[in-house]
């Protein structure tokens, strides 16, 4: 581990929130919790019951839309009123208008607070005995909000056999899905609250972003907001705006160049002394091929004649690639020559991908007039490539009016030629 050399002084996790307006919404909710083995080890299935959140700013009100009654199919065991100072929950992505189909996912699990075991952080948690606030109901909430414009995971805490539980730690995102070309600098989005009234807010904290694809994981950035330290493993390029994290509660991950070995999921986690929240985001770096055909100029044609075209889409991420040929004839009239024969796909060396797309044009078969401009068309997700070149038929059947006065020019010179031969022959005679 390397110390920073920023040293920040010891500051209150009551980190400043966003205000949203005056209200907060009513949360629809699965409730979600594991069913008991039925024996010999095995473990039970989840079980669901719908749930309701009934969200406030402070313990002593409830907002005219909180104060909603139920449904009938949802028992009272699982009606919460949620204290909420920060109003974490209020952000208006999680207000669904009334009457639409559309709604906020919510998800409620019990949680069990445990001390925090990380190699490469100070132990968070001072002593191994459980302080008495630790016994109480603990939940867990996780919300995603409307059209992807949030992410967030609550902990709350709620008196044993209650149902009024108060917000301790939030984590949100508003950077769910990210999507960068290669080069430029990616900020994925992580932010988080803790309650200051709370005996675990005053020893410490911790942030750990992590990676996943396709089964493979790795630490990206670790950071022990306790001893002001970056974990040894730190990834090259990848940074946090430490004053902000102090601060605010910024916890957003930089990277300085998105490469395309950067691509896949990344894991924001919030440690404190017994609790942890984390949210998940997908960040993609899509980069458009470049699209290069040869041979450039085209060889002249003559019909029945077969011409190979060659068209190479490189430097493009992700791997999906479609590619089709236009033709263009001269009267400006385009139809398609198909997809052409595509070879597989080759990595460079920066992780992006090329292809190549061949075209055979059997002008025996073809209508391709005296010619036209063939066109490689390349469909990905990175937007639509195009890159064109001329062709040339020489000797068409039917010629053109310009053909015509070419050939009339043609037959002048040759009849010019034979009046001056045939003159020099009978003028040479005459002379004998």
């Amino acid at each position: 581990m390397r110390l920073l050399l920023l040293i920040f002084p010891p500051v209150s996790l009551s980190l400043c929130p966003e205000v949203y307006g005056s209200s907060c919404p009513v949360l629809d909710c699965w409730f979600v919790q594991e069913r008991k083995g039925r024996g010999g080890g095995l473990t039970g299935a989840t079980s669901q019951e719908k749930s309701l959140l009934r969200i406030r700013r402070d313990a002593h009100s409830l907002g005219a839309e909180a104060q909603r009654q139920p449904a009938s199919d949802i028992s009272p065991d699982r009606v919460y009123d949620v204290t909420d100072p920060a109003a974490t929950l209020c952000h208006p992505a999680l207000s669904a208008p009334r009457g639409s189909i559309h709604k906020p996912q919510c998800e409620i699990n019990p949680f069990l607070p445990q001390p925090s075991t990380l190699k490469w952080a100070t132990a968070l948690t001072d002593s191994a005995l459980s302080p008495v606030y630790l016994q109480a109901d603990w939940l867990s909430v996780s919300l995603q909000g409307l059209d992807g414009q949030l992410i967030q995971s609550s902990i709350m805490r709620a008196p044993t056999a209650t149902k009024e539980p108060q917000v301790i730690l939030s984590v949100s995102s508003k950077t769910v899905s990210v999507k960068s070309r290669l080069g430029e600098p990616v900020l994925l989005d992580c932010g988080f609250w803790t309650d200051s009234s709370s005996p675990l807010s005053g020893s410490g904290f911790a942030v750990e972003w992590r990676y996943q694809f396709r089964g493979d994981g790795r630490l990206v950035l670790a950071y022990d907001g306790k001893t002001d330290r970056l974990a040894e493993m730190q990834e090259e390029g990848a940074t946090l705006d430490f004053e902000g994290l102090h601060e605010k509660g910024n916890a957003s991950l930089i990277l300085q160049e998105a490469k395309v070995r950067h691509s896949g999921t990344y894991i924001c986690t919030v440690f404190l002394p017994y609790l942890l929240a984390q949210v998940a985001m997908d960040l993609e770096i899509v980069e458009p091929p470049s699209l290069s055909i040869y041979p450039s100029p085209l060889p002249l044609a003559v019909p029945g004649q077969v011409v190979t075209v060659h068209c190479e889409a490189s430097g493009f991420a992700p791997l999906s690639l479609e590619v089709s040929w236009e033709f263009t004839g001269a009267d400006g009239t385009s139809r398609s020559l198909g997809s052409g024969s595509l070879t597989g796909h080759r990595q460079a060396w920066d992780g992006t991908y090329s292809q190549r797309s061949k075209l055979e044009l059997d002008t025996s078969k073809l209508d391709l007039g005296r010619g036209g401009e063939v066109t490689c068309v390349a469909f990905h997700s990175g937007g639509t490539q195009r890159a064109s070149v001329t062709l040339n038929v020489i000797g068409f059947s039917t010629p053109s009016i310009e053909d015509s006065m070419a050939m009339v020019g043609v037959a002048l010179v040759l009849y010019g030629l034979i009046k001056l031969v045939s003159w020099t022959f009978i003028s040479e005679n005459h002379h004998c």
